[in-house]
């Protein structure tokens, strides 16, 4: 999916007890994740507001931890994880693709994320 000029995105950033709710609610997994993203480009209202591309969720609480088992700052695993849920907004699965789309979307956000590093703007160590 093409994201033209002017595109938004909603971004919230919340603790495991909310995503778990959102995550139960919306998805019928009763349990926190690190990150969710609801496309707003989808479904019989897409004309309502479409230079809006959807919301992106991130539990601060899950991306805490798992930067600390990764040995990275927070802040980098946060970017990641919206880097993450902004693909899956503009059309990458790994969910439900299969393997090669899967392999699609890691290269993907490794190209991003490299391309952030490159400029300076990650931290890269944990914090």
């Amino acid at each position: 999916m093409e994201c033209p000029e002017g595109t938004e995105l909603s971004v919230s950033i919340v603790g495991d007890f909310s995503i778990r709710r959102i995550n139960r609610e919306y998805l019928g997994k009763d349990r926190p994740t690190n990150v969710i993203s609801f496309s707003l480009q989808e479904g019989e209202f897409t004309e309502v507001a479409p230079n809006a591309l959807g919301d992106v969720i991130v539990s601060a609480d899950t991306a805490k931890r798992e930067a600390e088992e990764g040995g990275m700052a927070l802040f980098d695993r946060v970017c990641f994880l919206l880097l993450h849920g902004i693909l899956h907004l503009c059309g990458y699965d790994h969910e439900r693709s299969g393997e090669a789309e899967a392999r699609r979307m890691e290269q993907k956000e490794s190209e991003l994320f490299n391309i952030l590093k490159k400029e300076g703007l990650l931290n890269l160590t944990a914090s």
